[in-house]
């Protein structure tokens, strides 16, 4: 399976590096689909309506963006991403913001890294890997908050029986409720209508870590 999951994700690595090399603004991220430049509009508008309050985690952070804004917010940010050369981007862009950039297989998470964020955001990095996977990088993923922790997901949804190529591989609505089975209570659950050349749809999921 270790071997399954990097061979799967290698190519991040080989995009991020390329780009890096090839450009000299840090601001250019084209040919980078899913690097906006700017914080994710579900997570700014959450940020808007909850007061920050300890350590936040983000998951795949790509180009670093969310984990501004978390830090802006007041939270104590870790982001991270299984590219080099995006946490290389990352510390480049935001040098002196105080952000924890760091290079992490989120399938091999040290053990001080379990159950130790009060905030957690995962946006579109679930969907970036095969189905066969999906189960696992949920239960990693979860395994990261802390108790009494919140967890926010956005994710691409499809309808069951939808197929995709991939990747990316969009969620069914069951799919992303597997975080229910990890511990973890649903807050909120929302579905936003947003035409893309993914989906059709978007799911936004709010969960809470259940305290032993």
């Amino acid at each position: 399976m270790s071997s399954e999951h990097k061979k799967a994700s290698a190519w991040f690595e080989v995009l991020y590096k390329e780009k890096l090399q090839n450009s000299s603004n840090l601001e250019d991220s084209n040919d980078i689909p899913w690097a906006k430049m700017e914080v994710n509009p579900y997570l700014d508008e959450y940020l808007k309506n909850h007061l920050a309050n300890g350590k936040a985690l983000v998951v795949g952070c790509g180009l670093g963006d969310d984990a501004l804004a978390l830090s802006e917010a007041g939270f104590d940010v870790t982001a991270i991403d299984i590219s080099e050369s995006a946490i290389k981007w990352c510390n480049q862009r935001f040098d002196g913001f105080g952000i924890n950039f760091c290079v992490q297989d989120v399938f091999e998470l040290p053990d001080e890294m379990l159950g130790q964020y009060d905030f957690v955001f995962e946006s579109l990095t679930v969907q970036s890997l095969p189905l066969a996977l999906r189960d696992k990088i949920i239960t990693a993923i979860s395994s990261l908050v802390a108790p009494n922790g919140k967890i926010l997901i956005i994710a691409h949804g499809k309808q069951d029986g939808e197929k995709f190529d991939g990747p990316p591989w969009p969620l069914t609505m069951n799919e992303l409720k597997l975080f229910g089975m990890k511990d973890l209570t649903e807050l909120e659950f929302s579905i936003f209508e947003e035409q893309t050349p993914i989906s059709k749809f978007k799911f936004r999921a709010l969960y809470s870590k259940v305290s032993s």
